[in-house]
C-alpha cells in the first residue's frame, strides 16, 4: 500500500523531515514502512496498518508546524543532542529557512510575548541569551506577514565613538565590522540571495546608529543592538525616531559597556527615565537563559563573582 503526502514548500518539508531526516528514519523504524521523500513530496510504502499509522504521524506533525510553527518534543523523533534547555516549549515560535526558532526558557518566552504585545521592548542580559537572535526572528516574521513594510537594524560604532574617520578604508569598510553580527543573524534565518534582494530594495536596512539622526521610521521593525554603548544623546535621538505603525526592540548587556570613561550608558539610564511609561516593557535575561556553549553560563557566573569581589558596589 502507498500513501503520498504533498507539502506546501521545500522549507516546510525540511522542518517536517527533521535534522538529517531524523523524522523519516524514526517513522520507518517505528511503523515498519519504506519512505521516499523528494523535495516537498513524501511517499510512504508498506503494509496497510503501518502506512496509515505513519501517515497519521506526519499529518499530526504537519498540523503542529502549520498551527504553531514548531514540533512538540514528545511526538517527534528523539535526538541524541537534545539538552534540558531545549525541552522548554514556548508558545511563540517562528519558522525560518527550514528551521524552527522558539524560546528555550521562560524568560525568552516572556521576551517574545513582550515583542508581540508592545511597540517598544528593551531586552537586557548577558551575551548568548538570544536577545538579538530572537528579535531578528520576530522582525522577519513581521515582515513576511506584512505587519511591517521594512526592517531597520542598527548598532552604535563604539570604539570610534561614532567617529569613523580613524579606521582604514571607505565608509562601508569602516562600519562593516560593527554591523557584522546583525548580518550573521539575518543570513542565519534568510537565504543570502533573498536577504540581498531585500537590502538592495531598501526593505531591510543595516546601518550605524549615526545614520538614524533626522529620520522618522514609519511602518518599520527596528532593532537597536548593543544599546549599552549608546550615550544619553544617542539614546534620546534613537527613541524619538519611532514613527507610525513602528515597533522597536533594544538589546544590550549593561555589564559590557565600552563607552569612554565619564560617559554614562544610555541603556542604563533609560531604566529610570522610561520605567513609568505604559507601552514600554523591560525584559531581563539571565545567565540561565544562555543558549550558547554550556561553558558560557559558567564563564558569566565566574566573571560576576570576580567583579563583585574586585569592584564591590559603592554604598
Amino acid at each position: 500500500m502507498d500513501k503520498i503526502l504533498k507539502l506546501n514548500s521545500n522549507e516546510e518539508a525540511v522542518a517536517l523531515y527533521g535534522s538529517l531526516d531524523e523524522n523519516l528514519r524514526f517513522a520507518e523504524r517505528e511503523y515498519h514502512v519504506r519512505i521516499s521523500a523528494r523535495n516537498h513530496r513524501l511517499k510512504i510504502n508498506g503494509e496497510k496498518e503501518g502506512v496509515e499509522r505513519a501517515h497519521r504521524f506526519f499529518l499530526e506533525r504537519l498540523k503542529e508546524l502549520r498551527d504553531g510553527g514548531f514540533l512538540r518534543k514528545d511526538k517527534r523523533a528523539p535526538s541524541q543532542t537534545d539538552s534540558p534547555k531545549e525541552e522548554f516549549q514556548g508558545g511563540i515560535s517562528y519558522f525560518h529557512r527550514g528551521k524552527i526558532i522558539r524560546p528555550r526558557s521562560k524568560n525568552q518566552e516572556k521576551y517574545l510575548e513582550a515583542i508581540q504585545a508592545r511597540d517598544i521592548v528593551i531586552s537586557i542580559g548577558p551575551a548568548g541569551t538570544g536577545k538579538t537572535y530572537l528579535a531578528m526572528a520576530a522582525a522577519i516574521d513581521h515582515l513576511k506577514k506584512k505587519r511591517v513594510a521594512r526592517i531597520m537594524l542598527t548598532r552604535p560604532a563604539v570604539e570610534a565613538g561614532e567617529s569613523l574617520g580613524f579606521l582604514p578604508g571607505d565608509l562601508y569598510a569602516k562600519v562593516n565590522p560593527y554591523l557584522r553580527p546583525l548580518y550573521d543573524a539575518l543570513y542565519d534565518m534568510m537565504d543570502y540571495e533573498e536577504a540581498t534582494r531585500y537590502i538592495e530594495r531598501g526593505v531591510i536596512e543595516v546601518a550605524p546608529l549615526a545614520y538614524m539622526r533626522g529620520r522618522t521610521l514609519n511602518d518599520s521593525f527596528i532593532i537597536l543592538d548593543e544599546a549599552q554603548n549608546c550615550t544619553h544623546s544617542q539614546m534620546k535621538m534613537f527613541l524619538t525616531r519611532l514613527g507610525a505603525s513602528a515597533k522597536t526592540v533594544l538589546t544590550g548587556d549593561i555589564t559590557q559597556v565600552d563607552l569612554p570613561a565619564g560617559k554614562k550608558s544610555g541603556l542604563i539610564e533609560i531604566q529610570t527615565v522610561l520605567a513609568s511609561i505604559p507601552g514600554i516593557e523591560f525584559v531581563y535575561l539571565r545567565e540561565v537563559d544562555v543558549v550558547r556553549h554550556p561553558l558560557v553560563q559558567d564563564i558569566i557566573k565566574a566573571y560576576d563573582k570576580y567583579e563583585r569581589k574586585t569592584h564591590p558596589p559603592s554604598s
